[in-house]
């Protein structure tokens, strides 16, 4: 079997590399021909990726990549990975789909699957994807192709997060597309659980992201409620969390971050107003996330004024610039947001992160590209008004920031337990 992958990122890539492992020949398609030259040189671009892993299957021939889309016809499926990213007005931006459809449409076979695993709307494969690959190709779906949806579940950071053994939803626009979708699926997943539509697999997934956003949102406000009552949020959290039933931890933070959590329910809120919905409990739990950096900067405030210092004129240093622990994807990060609000106000404000060195182009964030993190070093530390951590990083040494900074204000539970601080801290 030989199958394409079109966006080799954070979900194509390791996905092309189970699929390679599992003895099935790979095609990863990409626009960007700077990630296809460093593929095709045994090159990883993602840090929980090895080059190893790339290299072998490469050298034994499972796995290649290009930048020419007219090589879809050489293959018996495809499964598009792209972007779907929110729009300057905050609504679903599906380009990214539909371009892939009028990219290989041209260049499909009879019989050939077509896989969605691009997180959107119930709708999208069998209305808006359908349409294009139907009407550029001149074939019919379910007819002439096979059109299936299967989200993916990539854990970016979890060492115990894998492919292979992460159960795999899946929806067919037919029962015969469905059928071959798990086939597909069969040869590199363990567990399949197959769904009734592509519609039902789509709302599968903004099911899970919005649970989550939620739940984030919930832990985010009672840290607000608790601190102005004197009680640690994340002390009740662990506390919770011991009982064996009805219970699952989540944790606050600065605001959300990622390709998913912060941007996944909006396209499910966007999709209900078409229906005369309306999802206050979600856009309420937005309301709640997209808040918090606010709440951090005003702490940031707070912890200065302590010291007889104004967030103006200010040396800040953000520590994590990616949006979650141990992953070098700033992708959404609320860091950055932090960052341009700390600089409104004034401050000079500068980054570390291990895995972050140097600050990649982004259409949200321009203004930071080329910036650099700064070297961990005492002089250089010590020389910063206030530290503000925002996320959390195993291989940070927390115990030395804490002798190091003059002031700390923790958004992440990362100073707990460090029994020698030289400074005050202060929890956001």
């Amino acid at each position: 079997m030989k199958i394409a992958i079109i966006g080799l990122g954070y979900v194509g890539l390791p996905l092309s590399l189970q699929f390679a492992r599992s003895g099935v020949t790979v095609l990863g398609l990409d626009i960007d021909p700077g990630k296809v030259e460093e593929l095709g040189q045994g090159r990883s671009y993602i840090k929980h990726i090895s080059a190893q892993s790339i290299q072998e299957h490469v050298a034994n021939g499972r796995f290649s990549a290009s930048v020419d889309f007219r090589r879809v016809k050489e293959v018996e499926a495809v499964i598009i990975c792209v972007p779907t990213p929110l729009n300057k007005n905050r609504e679903p931006d599906i380009s990214y789909i539909l371009d892939t459809g009028r990219s290989i449409a041209p260049h499909l076979q009879k019989g050939v699957l077509v896989v969605l695993e691009s997180t959107t709307y119930p709708g999208t494969t069998d209305e808006d994807l359908r349409g294009v690959l139907e009407s550029v190709s001149g074939l019919r779906a379910g007819e002439d192709f096979h059109l299936a949806f299967s989200p993916e579940r990539e854990d970016p950071g979890n060492p115990d997060s894998k492919v292979a053994i992460i159960p795999k939803v899946v929806g067919g626009l037919t029962p015969a597309c469905l059928e071959r979708a798990v086939s597909l699926y069969s040869h590199a997943i363990r567990t399949l659980v197959p769904v009734s539509s592509c519609r039902a697999a789509e709302a599968t997934k903004l099911l899970e992201n919005t649970f989550r956003a939620v739940n984030i949102a919930l832990v985010n406000e009672l840290k607000v409620v608790y601190e102005a009552m004197g009680i640690d949020v994340w002390e009740v959290i662990n506390a919770a969390k011991t009982k064996p039933f009805g219970f699952m931890a989540f944790y606050p933070g600065p605001g959300l971050g990622g390709h998913c959590i912060p941007i996944d329910p909006f396209y499910l809120t966007w999709k209900a107003r078409e229906y005369g919905q309306h999802t206050k409990f979600i856009e309420l739990a937005g309301e709640v996330n997209t808040a918090m950096p606010e709440y951090v900067v005003h702490r940031v405030a707070e912890a200065l004024n302590h010291d007889t210092k104004s967030v103006k004129g200010s040396r800040i240093l953000v520590v994590g610039l990616a949006y979650k622990s141990d992953v070098d994807d700033e992708r959404e990060s609320p860091s950055y947001v932090l960052m341009e609000m700390l600089k409104q106000r004034g401050a000079a404000v500068d980054y570390h992160d291990p895995y972050v060195p140097v600050i990649r182009p982004t259409r949200e964030h321009a203004q930071w590209a080329g910036t650099r993190s700064v070297a961990w070093e005492r002089g250089i530390l010590e020389s910063y008004d206030l530290v503000l951590i925002a996320t959390k990083h195993s291989n940070v040494n927390y115990a030395e920031l804490a002798r190091w900074s003059r002031c700390i204000v923790d958004t992440r539970n990362a100073m707990s337990g460090i029994a020698d601080a030289a400074c005050r801290i202060w929890k956001a």
